[in-house]
């Protein structure tokens, strides 16, 4: 019981976020654009740190790190890949992209569909993650939400962009973000008598590895400022210091 508490109150927590967007409208535009450049390498940080301090760790100990483990890592990676890939769902970080008018629409409806999917695998590595044990959920739901708050972050401005009201774009998001609900509950609904963490749990950690390797680390690349490369620096060492230091505290008092 404790611990469907905690997968559904962190997923609802995580579908959330989804409202962040309105909270940047008050933001100047170069404010946001510094505020999502920090965001972005912390957010970093949090998902290798969750992968390789929380997620494969806690594997190793549970069932042994055997080349099936290696299977399900590279099944996460894939995954995303494919995602990425094959139903366009990008990350923009509040970029700006020059969109023919005419696509404008269309662009907003498929990051809505590639969003959907990507929160239902989300809730299900959150429910997965807890199952397991609470320090990888919460490590776990940390990395989700550092990670989800510059992509909606992003995500509300091109919604917006491409022609939905303020409103309908809050509400499509949120609508969108609840299906890491519908995640959690396929995974809770699973879990009696079958090994779903053993699978789900490294998936996951492929996930965050695909997701900070290839989605943000190549902005830390473009950044050729010597000053705005230490910060990047910096925060992404913070990022990995916040999931080591959330490690301690919670061995330490859950």
């Amino acid at each position: 019981m404790e611990h469907l508490l905690w997968i559904f109150g962190s997923v609802v927590a995580v579908s959330l976020v989804a409202f962040i967007g309105v909270v940047t409208l008050s933001f100047r535009e170069s404010f946001l654009h510094r505020l999502v450049f920090v965001l972005v390498s912390f957010a970093a940080g949090g998902l290798f740190g969750g992968a390789f301090i929380h997620l494969l760790p806690r594997t190793a100990q549970q069932f042994g790190f055997s080349t099936l483990t290696g299977v399900y890592v590279l099944g996460g990676i894939a995954s995303f890949f494919t995602i990425d890939k094959y139903i366009h769902w990008h990350h923009h970080h509040f970029r700006e992209e020059e969109e023919c008018e005419e696509c404008a629409e269309p662009l907003s409806y498929m990051i809505l569909l590639g969003d959907g999917f990507h929160n239902l695998i989300d809730g299900m590595v959150i429910a997965a993650a807890y199952l397991s044990s609470l320090s990888v959920g919460i490590a776990t739901t940390l990395a989700v939400v550092l990670h989800e708050i510059p992509q909606e972050i992003g995500d509300f401005g091109v919604l917006v962009h491409g022609g939905l009201s303020v409103r309908r774009a809050l509400i499509y998001n949120f609508l969108s973000a609840l299906t890491a609900v519908l995640g959690a509950v396929v995974v809770v609904l699973l879990a009696t008598g079958t090994g779903i963490t053993r699978i789900l749990v490294p998936f996951a950690a492929g996930g965050f590895i695909y997701i900070a390797g290839t989605d943000l680390l190549p902005e830390f690349k473009e950044e050729t400022d010597v000053q705005k490369s230490t910060i990047q620096m910096v925060t992404f060492l913070l990022g990995i210091g916040v999931m080591w230091g959330l490690k301690l505290v919670v061995q330490t008092y859950l």
